[in-house]
């Protein structure tokens, strides 16, 4: 039965960090035996509870009457007023709340589905429509696009680049290697990077809304991380603050990163109007919109002092965490300089050691040796080859213990 289904979803793989997960799970008992007990530093998932004010919003909330019936895809409208005045507050973005902003499952789910709405989908290469993304980066993009019957090319974020490429020179790139310009339907872009923790400046978003709007094609950014930084001076921006920008751009947020509500499933999607009534229209012939309960907890936290002052605390923490493995990794031999340590994100990216040929044969190795989860760098595109990355999400007792294995099994650069 299984060649009743289509192309791309037989070529779908399972994604790399449940990959990992369960093979760590399937090592578990040998490596507790020897007194390796897996530490999993792959997801890119907060361990913190969430505000003690979610929890509460939740919990008064189901009193409400007929709290529990369907709400709508977009979002209700106190939901949307919310998201409205954070983004003016955080950003000083001004969006129209009924039409310029959406309510998501979610920013991977959003993330999906507006790919979906682009590309039409077929098996002919030469077809294609053509997504452009930052390579290494998010290792969903390149499935989503793909199966959706899409190409996905990706743009190189190096540190010979500063993690901000010329997109004229990518885009001249891409026609040398004989692909039709006329197919790019979007980019895609993620500051502060997954996996790369790197920022870009105002002024970059304003060459990437410039670039867009000279080739018409829609600007996706995604900033589920722009909360999470750890200097005032380099504040994420909103891509939607260029000039502009609005004509071409839309914009996904999460609660999972800022807040650590992971599990609750809640974002939104902003930006150009026509772009999200499109996406809308998909939206309602796939889901009835969001249990009312968790946009409840979500409009509650959004500007608040509480969540505020949760946001800055989980900065601390993540800076704190972060040094711990930086710190760790130095006295391992691993040489990193101050000005390439990331402002954002809790993601560390590191080289692989020398000895090793490939990011999996490290990371096989380590977890089989020392119970330590990370991700090779090669899971998130071609560029990451050769390199690691770890998120510094786990208790600092977790992390010094980390590098204590890591000492003892001989795992120096």
């Amino acid at each position: 039965m299984k060649e009743l289904f289509n192309e791309y979803a037989k070529s779908i793989e399972t994604y790399i960090m449940f990959q990992i997960k369960q093979e760590a799970a399937k090592l578990a008992p040998q490596l507790e035996e020897k007194g390796r007990s897996p530490i999993a530093l792959a997801m890119g998932a907060p361990v913190a509870p969430p505000p003690k004010k979610v929890y509460e919003t939740v919990i008064n909330s189901l009193s409400i009457p007929q709290i529990h019936t369907y709400s709508t895809p977009k979002g209700e409208g106190w939901f949307l007023e919310a998201v409205k005045q954070r983004m003016l507050k955080r950003f000083g973005v001004e969006l129209d709340a009924q039409n310029e902003i959406f309510s998501l499952i979610g920013s991977k789910e959003g993330l999906a589905n507006f790919i979906r709405a682009l590309i039409n989908p077929t098996t002919n290469e030469k077809e294609k429509d053509i997504i452009l993304v930052p390579d290494p980066g998010y290792a969903s993009y390149t499935q989503m696009v793909k199966t959706n019957g899409g190409l996905s090319y990706g743009y190189k974020l190096c540190k010979e680049n500063n993690y901000m490429p010329d997109m004229y020179k990518v885009w001249e790139e891409l026609k040398q290697q004989n692909l039709d310009e006329k197919k790019v339907k979007a980019m895609i872009i993620n500051y502060p990077s997954n996996p790369l923790g790197a920022t870009c400046t105002k002024e970059y978003l304003q060459h990437i809304a410039d670039f867009c709007k000279e080739k018409q094609i829609w600007l996706l950014s995604d900033a589920a991380y722009c909360d999470i930084y750890f200097e005032e001076n380099s504040r994420p921006h909103s891509v939607l603050e260029a000039s502009g920008a609005k004509d071409v751009a839309v914009e996904f947020f999460s609660f999972s990163k800022p807040y650590s509500m992971t599990g609750f499933r809640l974002g939104w999607v902003c930006g150009n109007k026509d772009a999200v009534s499109t996406f809308g229209k998909l939206k309602s012939t796939i889901d009835t919109g969001i249990f009312k309960v968790i946009q409840k907890a979500g409009a509650e936290i959004l500007n608040s002092q509480e969540g505020d002052d949760y946001i800055n605390q989980s900065n601390i923490d993540f800076k704190r965490k972060q040094m711990i493995v930086i710190n760790g990794l130095r006295e391992l031999g691993w040489d990193i300089k101050d000005e390439d340590i990331p402002k954002a994100t809790f993601y560390i990216w590191q080289p692989i050691p020398k000895r090793y040929k490939t990011s999996k044969e490290f990371t096989d190795d380590l977890l089989r040796t020392s119970g330590i989860v990370v991700v090779p760098g090669n899971g998130f595109g071609q560029y990451g080859e050769g390199f690691f990355r770890l998120s510094a999400v786990a208790t600092d007792e977790q992390l010094y213990e980390v590098i204590e294995r890591m000492k003892k099994d001989g795992f120096y650069f």
